[in-house]
């Protein structure tokens, strides 16, 4: 079945960044992270590392399914992943990251810089000090990665894929720097953290 995006993705490149702003301030996502339901149990869904969602082995092929389900999802302190409702909380397997990043915008240079990055859910996240980018710390194996919602260090993240990630390092590289860095959104984020 082929994807469907909403109207207002339809050409994420075509959207200015102040549209995209409007966009982000728009989402209203359940509140998760309050919910503590005493019923818990499995979900029989995974998401692989390519970002496809299954179900008891069967893909879920409905993009507004997947859409749905990533709106419940959350990180647990232990580092599982869980579909939460206020009645029940389900485990979920994750093989990489929930989230894959799959296009960028960005408006401005240097420390006036943003980034907004569409998620392969469709959601926006712009990169700054509440969704922090990190590299990891080996430059010949860079682990690129958008820190999407819940807690910093412990959230949900997104893989940034390679395409991506070469754009950003461009950037970096272009600004100059020891180390090369990006700004988004009034933070820096070096190439290589460690």
């Amino acid at each position: 079945m082929a994807r469907s995006t909403p109207p207002h993705l339809a050409d994420f490149s075509q959207l200015s960044l102040a549209d995209t702003v409007a966009l982000l301030g728009a989402r209203k996502l359940p509140p998760v992270e309050s919910w503590r339901p005493e019923r818990t149990g499995d979900s029989a869904m995974e998401i692989r590392a390519d970002g496809s969602w299954y179900h008891e082995g069967g893909r879920i092929d409905r993009p507004a399914m997947v859409r749905l389900f990533s709106t419940i999802l959350r990180r647990e302190p232990d580092g599982s992943h869980v579909l939460v409702t206020p009645a029940e909380r389900l485990r979920i397997a994750v093989e990489d990251m929930p989230f894959r990043a799959v296009e960028m915008k960005s408006e401005g240079e240097g420390k006036a810089r943003r980034l907004v990055f569409r998620l392969d859910t469709d959601d926006l996240v712009m990169a700054g000090g509440d969704h922090p980018l990190r590299f990891g710390g080996d430059p010949d194996h860079p682990d690129p990665r958008l820190h999407v919602r819940g807690a910093i260090g412990c959230g949900l993240q997104a893989r940034i894929g390679r395409a991506l990630y070469y754009e950003l390092a461009e950037m970096a590289l272009a600004e100059g720097g020891d180390p090369p860095a990006l700004w988004s959104n009034g933070a820096r984020f070096v190439l290589v953290d460690g």
